[in-house]
């Protein structure tokens, strides 16, 4: 049985918003980890044998020699779909109206945690529509790939069409469910049951994640000639 202890380390010094912790065997770089009891946000930004520098997105001040460091064994990773534009966001994607509302602070407390986009907000998954207008739809039996595009929600009256598409990292997926479109749901609800080439079936929704450190792919990159 695997011991829950490897999955903390320890913190062994602390210079400023730099953490040095020990017992770190196995940790990654740019690893996601949580510092300290209130679970300050921090990345691993270097490894050394079993010990790793950690980088804390919040204030350290508090923390001891002996705190724990919980290891998520993900990168930090932002949530991208329906909600994400029109809010305001940190600079590690935290919703700071929502933390207000909740925590009744004018600052962000250490280590709250609330989801970086709204799990509660419906939206109407809708159809897609092309440039020309032209409605795509997704029938059982398609095969679709990472980047395609199978429907879409409306945003906001700047943001109108908010395309939702099958991440990036993805391979060939067939759907093997018509897609529920027009149907009011929320970000985590699936709208799509795929299979992939293993076999594996599994619901696409209308988010996903993406490591902060990786670039996301694309064919071109278009020039901003339109404002806001």
């Amino acid at each position: 049985m695997e011991n829950k202890e490897s999955h903390y380390g320890k913190v062994l010094k602390v210079a400023g918003p730099l953490v040095i912790a020990e017992c770190m065997e196995g940790a990654a770089m740019q690893e996601l980890v949580k510092v300290g009891w209130d679970r300050s946000v921090g990345e691993i930004i270097k490894l050394d044998k079993d010990t790793a520098a950690i980088q804390c997105y919040e204030e350290t001040s508090g923390l001891t020699v002996g705190d724990p460091i919980l290891r998520t064994g993900k990168p930090l990773s932002v949530e991208l779909g329906p909600g994400i534009l029109g809010n305001i966001f940190d600079g590690i994607q935290r919703p700071l109206k929502t933390i207000a509302q909740k925590t009744n602070s004018l600052y962000v407390p250490k280590g709250v945690d609330v989801p970086n986009l709204d799990r509660h907000k419906e939206w109407t998954f809708e159809k897609y529509s092309n440039k020309e207008g032209k409605q795509i739809n997704v029938r059982k039996g398609d095969i679709i790939n990472g980047g395609d595009i199978f429907g879409q929600v409306y945003e906001n009256n700047l943001f109108s069409k908010h395309c939702i598409m099958v991440p990036p990292n993805y391979g060939a997926l067939r759907v093997v469910e018509e897609p529920d479109y027009g149907v009011q749901c929320t970000i985590t609800k699936g709208v799509v049951k795929v299979e992939d080439e293993r076999g594996k079936v599994f619901d696409l929704n209308l988010y996903h994640t993406w490591p902060v450190r990786r670039p996301r792919p694309c064919h071109e990159k278009l020039q901003g000639d339109q404002p806001l």
